[in-house]
């Protein structure tokens, strides 16, 4: 596999040989097509040296958009169940919900991710 400054370097000659063979009026296109890329991988290296100077990164707001989600969907469900099946009804669905947390919690504790 390719690093990256070597993908772009053949990204950059593949431009300039689709230039060369399309001729001028495909150059803004081309340009435009090359600087997209670029973009990306600039994104990506600040994207890396962000998390790694502030030990984040995506995962680490997991937890949080679960937690969010779980209350999110714990309401309307605790209606539901509560309303048809009462007390039980609203034991099990919150059952359910904390039994989700609690596994993802678990899985990440042994694997030592956050």
């Amino acid at each position: 596999m390719a690093t990256e400054p070597e993908s772009l370097g053949r990204d950059l000659e593949a431009t300039l040989a689709a230039r060369a063979e399309l001729g001028r009026e495909y150059e803004p296109a081309l340009v435009e097509s090359f600087v997209e890329r670029l973009d990306a991988t600039i994104e990506r290296r600040v994207d890396a040296q962000v998390a790694e100077r502030t030990g984040t990164s995506d995962d680490a707001r997991y937890p949080f958009v679960l937690g969010v989600v779980s209350l999110g969907t714990g309401i309307p469900i605790s209606g539901i169940a509560a309303g048809t099946e009462g007390l039980a009804g609203l034991m099990v669905a919150w059952g359910g919900i904390v039994g989700v947390n609690a596994a993802y919690a678990l899985s990440h504790r042994r694997t030592g991710q956050r």
